[in-house]
């Protein structure tokens, strides 16, 4: 859950900004002169208000450009715990910039556009886990870091896709758990640890809907390719892959392994950096069953280059939280960063 902070500040006064309507459209609509060079102002606006950009790999590739960190969800949570700014921009969807908030409570937490959400942690309404949660009493929580704060604040400890098998392997062979919200992340540790974990009946919309036979078709007319696929996706995608891993470690997989092609099954905003750091490697989107040739967030994606400009002039749309919650929530992810810092992961 998130909190818009609509307190007028003196600029948005004198340029009679109506902030009410960010509830609405979960941005600042407001009208930018065309000719001007966004990358250059928004390096701009860093400097002087001493703010940091902290972009998904999900993200456009013009935000991309212009972040001064871009990574995976638990890269971004390590970021956001030891920045100095005294600003975070998040280009990202909302429950990242929770997390931001969470580590950060004198800081002030900027998202484009309020709207950007996430399918997966929708998945978990907080009344219905508890419910689900109390009817398990002698098991431990552990939540994907893609959730609510209302989620984080009922779990014990948060994991990312990076680092969530050094987490179970920290824990004895006989504790209960429940692994909560993306039942194919949670399926695939089963299988891969050996543990039982009573999973929760969520999952993402952008790794569900990867087509099988696509991807069967498209690995006969590339036989050199390897599919090289997030752990979020279905267990049959999962099952013909070459090689499974978070988003960082599919970069890394693809700059070092001896293969120059590559089907990539995550969100397509991950080929940017790809073809970046392996210019002479091709990278095809895996396809999804329905008519697009890629797979896109639709949240991701409804931040942009004007919007994040817009967002760090006027400072606005704000993240903020409850205080209770706050703590409530930072509990179990100091406890994730603790036990990847141990085990010597970096996001």
């Amino acid at each position: 859950m998130f909190y818009i902070n609509v307190l007028l500040n003196t600029i948005t006064r004198d340029m009679n900004i109506d902030i009410s309507k960010i509830e609405a459209t979960g941005f600042l609509d407001i009208d930018i002169n065309p000719t001007i060079d966004l990358f250059a102002d928004i390096n701009k606006l860093k400097k002087e208000k001493n703010a940091i950009v902290l972009a998904h790999y999900y993200q456009e590739p013009d935000i991309q450009d212009v972040a001064d960190y871009i990574g995976d969800s638990l890269g971004l949570a390590q970021k956001a715990a030891n920045t100095d700014a005294d600003i975070i921009v998040f280009a990202g969807v909302h429950f990242m910039a929770e997390t931001a908030k969470i580590l950060n409570p004198t800081k002030k937490v900027l998202l484009p556009d309020l709207k950007a959400g996430c399918s997966l942690a929708d998945s978990a309404p907080a009344n219905l886990f508890k419910a689900f949660k109390d009817k398990h009493p002698e098991h431990l929580v552990i939540s994907y870091i893609n959730c609510t704060a209302d989620i984080k604040a009922l779990s014990d400890i948060i994991c990312t896709s990076s680092n969530a098998e050094a987490i179970l392997n920290s824990l004895p062979k006989d504790q209960k758990i429940i692994f909560a919200p993306d039942k194919n992340l949670g399926g695939y540790l089963n299988k891969k640890t050996g543990r039982n974990m009573l999973l929760w009946n969520g999952a993402c919309m952008v790794h569900e809907i990867f087509s099988l036979e696509k991807i069967t078709k498209l690995k006969i007319r590339h036989p050199k390719a390897q599919l090289i696929s997030h752990p979020e996706c279905e267990e049959a995608v999962l099952n013909i892959s070459d090689y499974v891993g978070s988003t960082t470690q599919l970069l890394k997989y693809a700059q070092t392994s001896d293969v120059n092609e590559f089907i990539v099954a995550t969100e397509t905003g991950i080929l940017h950096q790809m073809q970046i750091s392996t210019p002479n490697k091709t990278f095809i989107p895996a396809p999804p069953n329905n008519s697009c040739a890629c797979n896109d967030c639709p949240h991701m994606k409804l931040n942009t280059l004007e919007k994040l400009y817009i967002c760090m002039q006027y400072e606005l749309p704000e993240i903020t939280m409850n205080e209770t919650l706050r703590i409530a929530a930072k509990k179990p992810i100091d406890r994730m960063l603790e036990i990847s810092k141990a085990a010597g992961l970096v996001g």
